[in-house]
């Protein structure tokens, strides 16, 4: 059964989720001083986030996207499944287009960085709570330049990564098992579409799209 909304004068409950425990007392202490708000669990990782929210189906959440066992997108997703209704926020520094079409994707109903003033994040809080979206103005524009993206193949994303992990031409035709030409040839229509003609800027670009992590 799906939980009741808040009834008007109560306090609306917030689920926080980050594996940083001094970034959420920090959080917790704003939204605790808002008097229809108050946080009533914490987690440290995504699959602790969806024990969570299924004990204690809050009627917000905050969440991180790099946590350890359980990442934030696989995390919004458990949720939804559990819930259909459930508002989950996700409070990030990563702002690439594939991390914040992926949390989209996965239901989340706001996306926010880690930068935001106080006032704004309580702000969108509300303005999820009532029933609205939320995008960081940063997190809307890569979006919207993400769109503008041209898709890549299998095997150029493929070639991308390990190109990224510092591979040789040779050694990626291994790892394929194809031809030093066709990675050659991946890798012409991967810098074109990239819109670059070196490896350095090829790898510079995707990351900055979020098409590869460089950890």
């Amino acid at each position: 059964m799906l939980p009741a909304e808040p009834a008007a004068n109560a306090r609306a409950r917030v689920l926080l989720v980050d594996d940083h425990a001094l970034l959420r007392t920090g959080v917790a202490n704003i939204i605790n001083q808002e008097p229809d708000l108050e946080v009533v669990a914490e987690a440290g990782n995504g699959a602790d986030a969806v024990d969570a929210y299924d004990r204690h189906r809050p009627d917000v959440t905050l969440l991180d996207l790099r946590m350890p066992i359980m990442e934030g997108v696989e995390a919004v997703r458990r949720i939804r499944e559990l819930d259909a209704r459930a508002r989950v926020i996700v409070l990030t520094t990563y702002d690439t287009d594939d991390e914040i079409s992926r949390a989209l994707k996965a239901g989340a109903k706001a996306y926010v960085l880690k930068d935001i003033s106080a006032d704004q994040l309580i702000g969108c809080i509300r303005d999820v709570l009532a029933g609205k979206t939320y995008l960081a103005p940063s997190a809307a524009a890569k979006l919207a330049e993400g769109v503008t993206h041209v898709q890549l193949t299998p095997r150029e994303m493929a070639a991308l990564r390990l190109m990224a992990d510092g591979k040789a031409n040779k050694e990626i035709a291994g790892a394929l098992a194809i031809s030093e030409r066709t990675v050659k040839t991946h890798l012409g229509h991967l810098f074109e579409k990239l819109g670059v003609t070196s490896r350095t800027e090829a790898i510079k670009v995707a990351t900055r799209r979020g098409l590869v992590r460089l950890e």
